[in-house]
């Protein structure tokens, strides 16, 4: 059994509480450096937990999950900039400053955000499989839309039976992890998520687009991708032609999920990163 010190988990809010920020947060570990972990879109911070765990000796690690996902409770009209900015007040009344963010999918999006527009309050950042502008690659001369109307998915997806919308996770689940013991979690998840914000969150976020804004990124960038994107390089390459720093890997097997996946690699990208 681990050292209960380094067990003792601190929530700074729980379920049926009103969150004090858009997401809870759950602190474990010591040490002076800082590891912000983020899950992605409609994950706990629980995806987190395996990583986590091997930096808690050296370092204060937070683990996020943001409101209205896998049971948290929701909080007001969701936007990616509205989450952003709700991390980088917790850092700074919480004095961390120079963090390291690990952020996965949507998670990594906030990374890379928070790196150009909040630097002082950025070490590092590991960006695991998220993109600036995930819409680009569906269309490539995307152009974010302002204002954008979310109403015909909320509706979509706030319409939906419970059972409807656990079969349609269940089946798009194989296309984001490999690793068939997780699609069941990852699915709970999604099923524990308010609607709302699920859909909210979801379509504010296909109309974010960084490529310009990661220009401001200034601190070392570990971009972790899943080896499908390793066949369209000039497009990625373009993506992140403007972040000075980024630092990109492929994993060599796996999808979406790359720390279940290709769970020995990605650690060893992690750590020798974070060391």
């Amino acid at each position: 059994m681990q050292n209960l010190g380094l067990m003792l988990c601190m929530t700074f809010a729980s379920i049926g509480q009103r969150l004090q920020y858009p997401f809870e947060v759950k602190v474990s570990g010591k040490g002076a450096d800082a590891i912000i972990f983020i899950p992605g879109f409609s994950c706990a911070g629980a995806v987190w937990d395996a990583s986590r765990a091997k930096y808690e000796k050296d370092h204060t690690c937070y683990t996020l999950t943001m409101a209205g996902f896998a049971g948290v409770p929701a909080q007001g009209i969701a936007t990616f900039k509205e989450r952003e900015k709700g991390i980088a007040d917790f850092m700074r009344e919480k004095k961390i400053g120079k963090a390291i963010i690990v952020g996965h999918s949507m998670g990594g999006a906030w990374a890379m955000a928070l790196a150009a527009d909040y630097p002082e309050l950025v070490s590092k950042i590991v960006v695991v499989d998220a993109l600036p502008c995930l819409a680009a690659m569906r269309q490539a001369d995307f152009k974010s839309k302002d204002p954008n109307d979310c109403s015909m998915m909320v509706n979509s997806i706030t319409l939906m039976k419970d059972e409807d919308f656990y079969k349609m996770q269940k089946m798009n689940l194989p296309q984001l992890v490999a690793d068939t013991m997780k699609i069941e979690m990852i699915a709970e998840w999604s099923v524990k998520s308010d609607r709302r914000t699920f859909a909210e969150l979801y379509c504010d976020f296909m109309n974010t687009d960084l490529r310009e804004q990661i220009a401001a990124v200034q601190c070392p960038s570990l971009i972790l991708l899943e080896p499908s994107f390793e066949k369209v390089k000039g497009a990625i390459d373009g993506q992140f032609g403007k972040m000075k720093n980024a630092d990109i890997r492929y994993a060599s097997k796996g999808l979406h999920f790359i720390m279940y996946d290709d769970k020995e690699w990605f650690e060893k990208q992690l750590n020798s990163f974070i060391q």
